[in-house]
Formats: C-alpha cells, structure tokens, sequence
C-alpha cells in the first residue's frame, strides 16, 4: 500500500490550530481500527494513511451546500485500505460520533450550530456506512464469482480429475467464509458449510430438513422466485438478490444472496449453488441510522427530513386527494427558556411532544418537531376540510392543561397556522410557507389560537418579507426620493416652510408611500441610516432654498423622527453634524415627534430632545390628540410645536362645521397659546376649513388645499403664487 505524498504546502502545525486538531482526530481513528486491520503497515504509517481521509470528512462537515455524498467515498477507501472486520467500520462510526465535531467542528469558515453539526455528523455516518457496505459487498461479490467459478470447475473437471478437484473443492467449500449450499433442482438440499450451518442457528439437520423454495419470507422482493424459477428451467445461469430468511429460533436472517446453476458435462442443468453473506448486522446498523436521521433526538417525533418526505407524499398522491397542516409554535417559550433554564425548556418540550402524539391518532395524521419550539401536525384523506380544524382545536385543548415542572405549574400557549387544499397544487416549500405566514398571523392577533391560510394574507406578508429584504440595498442604490408638502401661515397665506416626506421608488411595485416600508425599516432598524439620509437630505435643501430665494424662501424644513430614532445614542451628535456641514441654522429645523412615541417618556429619553431644543431646534409634537396623553405632560416635554391630527378638523369640512369639533380645536388651541407652543393643523382640503381654522388661532397649516407633496421646485412656485 502506498502512502499519500505530504501537501508540498506549509501545515497549519500552530497548538490547536486547525491541522493539529485534525491529526489529533486522525491519531484517535488509527488507534480505534488499527487492531481490525489486515495490513503490512505500521500504525505510525497507518495514521499517515488516514489523514487525508479524515480531511475529507472534515471538508464534508463543513460542506456548504451540505453534501454527505463523499462520505460513501471515504468508507470504500477504509475497504481497500484491508479495514473489513466489521469491528473496523463499528470503530470508525464510535470515532467520527464522538469526535469528528469535537476536533473538527470548528475547522470551516463557518461555525455551525451544535443541532446543525449533529444533524451532519449522523449523515456522514449513514453514508460511510452505506459506501464500506457497498464496497465490501462488491469486493464479496468478486469472492463469490470466484468461488462460484472454483466450484462450477471442480464439478466441471470431475470426470477428468475427480480425487484432486474433490480435494480442491471440499478444501474451498469447508473452509470459505461465507455460507455454501448446494441442492438439486427439485430444491432438495444435499450439502452446507459450516459457515451457512452457523448462520441458520448452527442445527445441520434443520437446514437439510427444508426444500429451498419452502424458504419464504413476508419481505422476499417481487422477483426473487420468479428468478429461482426460471434459474432451475435452465433460462438463467445466476442471480443476485437480498433475500430475509427466518432462522431456526424465529429470528430474522438477512443475506446477499448469489444462486447459479451448475451443468453436468453435456451442459444439462443438474444442481443449484447458493452464496450466502450475512448482512444482519450492517442492515440493522443500516437501520439506526436512518432513524437517528429521521427522528429528533429530543422527543422521538419524527423531524423535518421524514416531515418533508410524508408532506411530498401527500402532496404527489393522485387526483382526488386532500391534505391538512398545522404549523404550532409556542407563545413565550423563550421566556420560558430563560427564567428556568434550556434542561427545563427540554422537559417541557417533551411533555409538548407527547400531548400532540395524543392528538394525531388516526390513520393519516402524523405529528413531527421542526426545530425550537416549531411543531406540525399533518392529516391527509378526502375530508380534511374539517378534519384538520378539529386537530388544531384538539391540539390547543391539550395545550391548556397546565404542565407541572420543578414543582412550578406552566401554561403552554400556541399559535397555529392551519393550511389545507387538494393535492398536486403545492409543493412542500410552498405549502409550509403558507402555514409560517399564517401562524404568524395567529401569534400577531394575540396568540393561543388558530388561524386558517389566506391567500391574499400570504401575498401582502410575501410582499412585505420581499420589501423588507430589499431595504438595505434600496438605500445603497438610492432609491428612495423625498417629496415636500408647504407648510402654510395662516394669517397671511405665505409659504412658513415644508415637511419632508419620504417615498420609495421600488423597481417592480413603483412609488411606495411611507406607511409600506417605514414600519418595516423600524423593525429592522434600517430606519436610522434611512433617517439619517433624509435629514441630511432635507436640510441640503432648506440651505439650498435659503441661499437661492433670499426673497421669502421657506424658513424651515420639518423632519419626522422615528420611536427607533429616539432612542439612538448618537442623534444629537448626528443631528449637530448635519447642520455644521450644511450650514443650516439650527432654528431653521423642526423634528416632528408622534405624540404615542412620548406617552409615558422618562427624562433620559426626553434628554437629547431637551439638548437639540436648547440648541434652537424646534420639536413639533405630531398627531397631537390620537394618544391619550395626560395634557399636563405639555408642561414637561420640550416641544415648541403642536400638530393636530386631522380627525379633530375633518368636521369642518362640513357646512356648518361640527360644533363639537370647534371647541375642542378652539381649546386645544388656547391651551396650546398659554403654554406658548405654535398649533399647526394637517389635512386641510377646502378653503371653508382653512378659514374656520385661522378664526380659531391657528398658526399653520398643510394639506391638499394648498398643494400635495411634490418635487422641491415647487415650493417656490407655490409661495410666489400665494397659497390662500
């Protein structure tokens, strides 16, 4: 056996550096197997053998995307390296168990999550295991071929030299490794090995008892005995099949099984030779790992892998055919997590687990663990319209029942998202989406309840993931604008300044108003850099208006500030440096604050307003009167402006006005006045309002009576013309 030549590149040798972990885990695996191996190597040689193979399973764990493929590679490899005492591949599986992550875990570029790299470890397994199986049974199956044709000669040369091939043959047949039988064509059998002997229970006369086609067992693949059949008729020489037999004591035998037929010297079919391996073993390992792969490690339930593959079956099955989903996922359950502990949280999910088992019973229903704390529950049959409706209410029955833990009663709430529909629609991708989106809306309505899939619930949320998404680099590629509305004095009609609006010119959905996008930029975050962007915008051009109409331009420019925004840390020290750099003075700036965004504000979040205001810039309390907010607070808050939303005028756009509406205007108007703080009305669209408005002391005032958001060009244009 030749060794692999060193990589001509300098090792990563550093202490616990990458390569030295993975000579370290290559040392455990030659240590485990080396004992097992039929080589002339040493074991110093021997572990220089297995590097690179152990490199190859650590480049697998790391594989994006994951592929457990090349794993099978690895596996033949230990076949050709002598390693095939089935003690060898036991080891190399305990080896790469209990040691392939720990030293190799944290070789790739990326770390990968403890479930993650678990999930992948079994995988690997699996496929070394399936590639040493099937290396081994091609290298038996070599062996048998040469047996068959050791004994198909020895029978073939008995006229010619009967005493030495006799010898020859009973040598092979007595001393072979695998299980030897032969019988007539009439399935009589007349002689066994030892070997075959043993695998049937180690009883001579047992096996002789039985006729070969008496041998049948409930999993015998569909061609097994029509093969036997034509084999004794002469139309076939051999044939290769895994066939299960029942040993003498009831237990399963599984084999490779090789039969060929033998022909006296004028070529007449006369007997039958069986080659048989025992595979038990490597299928049951075979077995396990397929169930550790299918099935969460935590509850037992099946898990996303066998999950996808019932839902894809569901959903392919023919015409006619239904299916119905529940997506659950637990309310509070990191809160859970958190105060208690992830052994508690562990508990708890088994003792979820076994509740939803209680409820998917029946013939179709299956419950499986996504991951977390993300359960579903899948019905299939003609009536799941209403079937899957009672699961899910079945489901959040059991939930109710209080958990008992560490001497604590917990309540487990859920939200579920049901989706249902025939089948061959959908695929699973599809299908699992609608029920996310849907769970989500049950969560979002207050929990502990179901929601059934909408589809045009599922597009806004698709398109509103699409949006979100798309946000970062929408800022990059500049593609947002800000539109500007005048803000109107109402003693003389003359343009007082603008409040800047900002729009998303969106490549596919064209131009997006605020209320689409800014909620989601404030989820996440995005609305900082985006804020930032529009005051730096704004003021730009309130300094470019002052600089050009010295003639009465507008003064002031007004900028929203976000909830988000608020809590910045750094929001006066931006807001300073925009002004230095464009030049603008500070009282020529007014940042409007949503009246809800300062209910119940402490002093330190009222503090860098308190700063910005003392440094000249006017705070404008926006929507004023839509938050319930204690009217005293005015006294404390360091606002200069009022802006009173449009409910409280809409009644004067009626004649006569709403007299209720007046005094309420009129009042907040006087007390606004007393505290010396400006009143500016929004939504102003007849000229009937703006008049009633300006009888009541109003200040200023914007909407589309005067003019709607646009282009900046258009405030001068608008101020020249007079806006009364």
């Amino acid at each position: 056996m030749s060794i692999p030549a060193q990589s001509s590149g300098v090792p990563d040798t550093e202490p616990d550096g990458p390569e030295d972990r993975l000579r370290r885990f290559a040392t455990i695996w030659s240590r485990a197997i080396f004992p097992s191996t039929a080589t002339s190597l040493t074991r110093t040689e021997f572990e220089q053998h297995l590097l690179p193979l152990a490199r190859d399973l650590s480049d697998i764990l790391h594989a994006r995307p994951f592929d457990a493929a090349p794993a099978g590679e690895v596996g033949a490899a230990l076949v050709s390296a002598h390693c095939t005492d089935p003690d060898a591949l036991s080891s190399t599986l305990g080896v790469i168990d209990s040691y392939l992550v720990l030293y190799c875990g944290s070789n790739g570029v990326t770390a990968l999550s403890t479930e993650d790299s678990r999930a992948r470890c079994a995988r690997i397994q699996h496929t070394l295991a399936g590639g040493f199986t099937q290396a081994l049974r091609e290298r038996t199956l070599v062996e048998q071929e040469a047996i068959a044709r050791s004994a198909l000669t020895a029978r073939t040369d008995a006229e010619h030299a009967l005493h030495a091939t006799e010898a020859r043959f009973r040598a092979v047949f007595k001393d072979a490794a695998i299980g030897i039988g032969i019988a007539d064509l009439d399935g009589n059998v007349l002689e066994v090995n030892d070997t075959l002997t043993r695998m049937f229970g180690g009883l001579d006369h047992h096996v002789r008892s039985h006729k070969v086609n008496e041998w049948v067992h409930p999993e015998d693949s569909p061609h097994v005995w029509k093969y036997y059949d034509e084999l004794v008729r002469g139309e076939r020489e051999h044939y290769r099949v895994e066939k299960p037999y029942y040993r003498n004591d009831g237990t399963v035998l599984w084999t490779n099984l090789t039969v060929s037929l033998l022909r006296d010297a004028e070529g007449e079919p006369q007997y039958q030779l069986a080659l048989m391996e025992d595979t038990t073993e490597r299928r049951l390992l075979n077995l396990r790992l397929r169930y550790e792969a299918t099935h969460d490690a935590l509850t037992g339930l099946p898990n996303r892998t066998l999950f996808f593959e019932r839902l894809e079956k569901a959903l392919s099955a023919e015409d006619g055919s239904r299916f119905g989903l529940c997506y659950l996922d637990l309310d509070g359950f990191k809160a859970i997590n958190d105060s208690l502990g992830h052994a508690s949280g562990d508990r708890l999910l088994v003792e979820v687990a076994d509740r939803l088992q209680s409820c998917a019973t029946a013939p179709g229903e299956m419950v499986a663990r996504l991951g977390g704390d993300e359960f579903v529950a899948l019905t299939t049959g003609p009536g799941t319209e209403t079937e899957v409706v009672e699961l899910a209410c079945r489901i959040l029955g059991v939930l109710g029942t209080p958990i008992r833990l560490d001497g604590r009663e917990l309540t487990v709430r859920g939200s579920i998202g049901v989706v249902e529909g025939p089948a061959r629609e959908r695929n699973a991708a599809e299908v699992l989406r609608s029920a996310d989106i849907t769970m989500y809306r049950a969560k979002s309505a207050g929990g502990n309840r179901f929601e059934l899939a909408d589809a045009e619930a599922d597009a806004r949320a698709i398109t509103r993931h699409g949006l979100t998404t798309a946000l970062p680099a929408a800022l990059e590629r500049g593609e947002f604008f800000i539109e500007y509305q005048p803000l109107v004095h109402l003693g003389d009609g003359t343009v007082h300044g603008a409040e800047a609006l900002v729009r998303w010119c969106h490549p596919q959905h064209g131009v997006l108003g605020p209320d689409r996008f800014i909620p989601l930029a404030e989820h996440t975050g995005l609305i900082v850099p985006l804020g930032r962007w529009v005051l730096e915008e704004s003021v730009r051009q309130a300094n470019f208006w002052q600089r050009r109409h010295t003639d009465g331009g507008p003064l002031r420019i007004n900028v929203n500030l976000s909830p988000t925004q608020l809590h910045h840390p750094r929001l006066v020290a931006e807001t300073v440096d925009v002004l230095e750099r464009s030049g603008l003075e500070p009282g020529a700036l007014c940042l409007e604050v949503t009246e809800s965004a300062l209910i119940g504000a402490d002093d330190d979040l009222l503090k860098p307003l308190r700063q910005l205001a003392e440094m000249g810039v006017d705070i404008a309390l926006d929507d004023f009167g839509t938050g319930y907010s204690n009217l005293a607070n005015l006294r404390r808050l360091p606002v200069s402006v009022l802006k009173l939303d449009r409910s409280f005028t809409m009644g004067m756009q009626q004649h006569p006005a709403d007299p209720v509406d007046l005094k309420i205007v009129e009042g907040i108007v006087s007390l606004a006045h007393s505290l010396d703080l400006a009143v500016t009305v929004e939504g102003v669209e007849t000229g009937a309002q703006a008049e009633q408005l300006r009888k009541l002391g109003c200040d200023t005032a914007q909407g589309w009576y005067y003019a709607r958001p646009g282009a900046p060009d258009r405030i001068h244009s608008l101020l020249l013309a007079d806006a009364v």
